[in-house]
């Protein structure tokens, strides 16, 4: 499996340093950059961000981890994703999720029913709009005739998905193409990675072996005592350095561990949620040499 790291932007990026990070980041040969969305943050959008990125480097993958898509219309996410995956090709990684991570945000993102029902149609319609020149669709939430996003990527891009609870792992086995899970023990990811092979194969389909990764929270300097408490405080019977790196060389100890698991792809968070030069000087000799 190729064993690939990127680097995620939290909520407290500053969108003006973004140039000078991506330009850092393609100057280091680093893999990929990625964007979350959180609306009511300073972090800027996740398709701007992508695009400003893209725009700037000729090598350098962006992704999102995750963006919304229930709420969101999958012709318009499609043209989106279309328009960057033709201008970069083979450089547009996008994963969604079912909700925001503030539950805050979640009435931006309004649904006609059932959010998990709507978000599987929303799946069907992106993938179909992705892959066909003219889209005829009819479900319970979404109705287009002769839907069409002009010139697209030669072959159609991975649809991620995002999340850790059964109902995700149904929905990715059945309509994604890869695994960006978060806020996962080792034993747990290898648990998801199992279900999600189940669901695919049941609905005879395949994920590709290296199509599963997992987004991690590194605090250089020891977890916060704050931060632990949080962590324990919502699941007590978890260890939080099971979770969350403490320092690089625990950051290793759970790579190893979720490699084990079946896992190749990581996103690698700086717990400030502004990756500052020291924790990118770190990344570049750290992790670069561990990709194959």
């Amino acid at each position: 499996m190729k064993i690939r790291f990127g680097i995620g932007t939290g909520a407290d990026a500053d969108p003006m340093a973004l140039p000078a990070l991506v330009d850092r980041l393609e100057d280091a040969g680093v893999d990929s950059l990625w964007f979350s969305e959180l609306v009511y943050s300073p972090a800027v959008d996740p398709v701007v961000g992508m695009a400003v990125a893209l725009a700037r480097t000729e090598r350098l993958k962006v992704g999102t981890s995750v963006a919304i898509l229930p709420g969101r219309h999958p012709v318009l996410v499609a043209k989106q994703l279309a328009s960057l995956a033709v201008l970069a090709p083979k450089r547009v990684l996008p994963v969604f999720g079912l909700r925001p991570a503030s539950a805050g945000e979640l009435d931006l993102f309004p649904v006609a029913g059932r959010r998990g029902d709507v978000f599987d149609e929303s799946l069907r319609l992106l993938r179909a709009v992705l892959r066909d020149d003219e889209v005829d669709f009819t479900g319970d939430y979404f109705s287009v005739r002769g839907a069409g996003v002009g010139t697209r990527p030669a072959r159609p891009l991975d649809i991620w998905l995002g999340g850790r609870a059964p109902g995700a792992f149904r929905r990715i086995g059945r309509y994604g193409d890869g695994w960006l899970g978060s806020f996962l023990t080792p034993d747990e990811a290898a648990a998801g990675v199992a279900a999600i092979n189940a669901e695919a194969a049941g609905a005879g389909r395949e994920i590709e072996d290296d199509h599963f990764g997992i987004t991690l929270l590194l605090a250089e300097e020891g977890v916060p005592t704050q931060f632990a408490a949080r962590i324990r405080q919502q699941r007590p019977e978890i260890d939080p350095a099971d979770l969350v790196a403490g320092s690089w060389p625990e950051l290793h100890r759970l790579i190893d561990r979720y490699i084990a698991a079946g896992l190749s792809k990581f996103v690698v968070v700086p717990a400030g949620g502004e990756p500052s030069d020291g924790f990118l000087d770190r990344f570049v000799t750290e992790l670069l040499p561990r990709q194959n």
